[in-house]
This record gives C-alpha cells, sequence and structure tokens, in this order.
C-alpha cells in the first residue's frame, strides 16, 4: 500500500476535481491518500510515498519546497500556463500513478537552494528553494545597496533592484527576465544576477556549488526576500542572507527521457529558420 499527498491549488476548481478523480480511485485501489493545504508548512507526519502537485509551477515549487527535505519523490501536474516543472498533464493523471505504483518511472534529481536569513536577533534556515532567493527593493523609484561576497571574500558592491541566486532549475525563471542565462537544469551550480544594477558591470555569475553566496543590505533603505516567489523576510541594513547548496536534492517524477531544450522550443514558440 502506497501513501500519496496531494498538494492542491486552492483557487483552480480543475487542480480540485483532478484531485478528488485521483483520491477515489488510489482509495479504490487500497492505497493512502492526503490532501495537504498549498500553504502547509510541512508533509503530514509518518511514511509519504508521493507527492502529487496540481496547480502550476507555483504550486509545483512548493510542494518541492515540503517534500525535498525528507527525499519524497514529486509528480507534477500542469494546471498552468507555463508548465517547465510539471510532467503530465490533467487528463494522464491516473496513468502517470499507475505507473509510479508499477515501478515503472525514473526520478529527475534537481540541485536546491538552502537560504539563512542573518537578522541582529539571529540566524534563521529557511525551506530548501528549488528555484531562486531574491533580496528586492521596497521603495519605488530606488534602488537598493547590497554587498555581495561569494566563498567568504568580497565581491561586489551593487546598487540595484535587486540580486538574485538562483539554482540551475530557477535560471528559466527570473533570472531568464533578467537576462541571466540558461543552465540545463540537472547541473550544479549557483547563477548570481544583478537585477537592472545602477553600474557598468551588469554580468550575470555561475558560481561552483561547493561555495556559498551572501547578500548583504548596506542600506540606507530596507530590502525584502523572495524566495521561490513568496515574501519571507524584510531586511534592513545590516541584514544578509547565505546561498548554498541544499542538503537533499529535489526529486521529480519523469517517464522516459525529459527533453529540456524541446520545452524551452515549445514554451518560446521557438521555430526553425
Amino acid at each position: 500500500m502506497a501513501r500519496v499527498a496531494f498538494v492542491v491549488h486552492p483557487e483552480r476548481p480543475q487542480a480540485a476535481a483532478a484531485a478528488v478523480a485521483a483520491e477515489h480511485w488510489l482509495a479504490g485501489a487500497g492505497h493512502d491518500v492526503v490532501r495537504v493545504a498549498d500553504a502547509a508548512t510541512e508533509l503530514p507526519a509518518g511514511e509519504v510515498d508521493l507527492a502529487v502537485s496540481l496547480g502550476g509551477d507555483g504550486t509545483m515549487l512548493r510542494t518541492v519546497s515540503l517534500a525535498a527535505g525528507r527525499g519524497v519523490p514529486v509528480l507534477g501536474v500542469n494546471l498552468g500556463r507555463l508548465g517547465y516543472l510539471t510532467e503530465v498533464e490533467p487528463t494522464g493523471l491516473d496513468k502517470a500513478l499507475e505507473r509510479f505504483l508499477d515501478g515503472d518511472f525514473q526520478i529527475e534529481e534537481r540541485m536546491t537552494l538552502q537560504v539563512t536569513v542573518e537578522h541582529a536577533e539571529g540566524v534563521t534556515p529557511l525551506r530548501p528553494a528549488l528555484n531562486e532567493a531574491v533580496v528586492e527593493k521596497t521603495v519605488p523609484g530606488h534602488t537598493v545597496r547590497v554587498a555581495v561576497s561569494i566563498a567568504g571574500r568580497s565581491f561586489v558592491t551593487y546598487a540595484a533592484d535587486g540580486m538574485l541566486v538562483c539554482t540551475p532549475t530557477g535560471t528559466t525563471a527570473y533570472n531568464l527576465s533578467a537576462r541571466g542565462p540558461i543552465l540545463s537544469p540537472c547541473l550544479r551550480a549557483f547563477v548570481v544576477t544583478p537585477l537592472s544594477p545602477h553600474m557598468l558591470f551588469d554580468r550575470a555569475l555561475v558560481v561552483e556549488p561547493e561555495q556559498f553566496v551572501r547578500v548583504e543590505v548596506l542600506g540606507p533603505r530596507p530590502a525584502v526576500l523572495v524566495v521561490d516567489g513568496e515574501s519571507v523576510a524584510t531586511l534592513s541594513e545590516g541584514d544578509a542572507i547565505s546561498c548554498r547548496e541544499g542538503a537533499t536534492p529535489a526529486r521529480l517524477v519523469t517517464y522516459g527521457d525529459r527533453d529540456f531544450h524541446a520545452i524551452l522550443r515549445a514554451r518560446f514558440g521557438l521555430a526553425d529558420r
């Protein structure tokens, strides 16, 4: 008997309907099912064999955040617009679950990001992230000043709209909009990308996974920390974040070879010339 957790987008009726149908099918086959709130802080206690994300890439990111620390594989069902991370469409969910239960699947491991917030009051580690951490300005029309260190050594002080640190998976998210490089998702590396820097040096950097990146707010204006699309902290002068490779990778369920470049071509409508 398997135990399957469903994480469902709360504002998409199609996601709820697909979850109900799949839950009934699993229960009828003797498996245990549990529904997890989209805003949950952890998976239910006890062993979970599979976490199913029903929504878009945002729901997938939250599901991975819940599952990665416990090594639970995640199956993404696409009910969003882009679907970079999801594996199947809603009509294929029953078949995908059947194949998983039969052992007919592969696991694709993706590097995660461990983000730690450094306040004057102490140090707070956050849940693993799959895409990115962003330190952004809070005052429109003004930049935020941040000092970036790599592997404990000072690198550059930036005046910019913000500073982004992402995994290879995250290079097709905010980093892409900021004209950062696109990395194949199964690589292990960080990308450090300044957002609209007010300086001549505006290049993104690719950093070894064994190193860590620290971003300190220099003031006088505060910044906000956004991790995988969610605002998680306000950073004042002297506060900082550190980013390093997560202790456990995200484990994504796939069926056959996942052609990342074909996905890029399809999502951007790239045609042969």
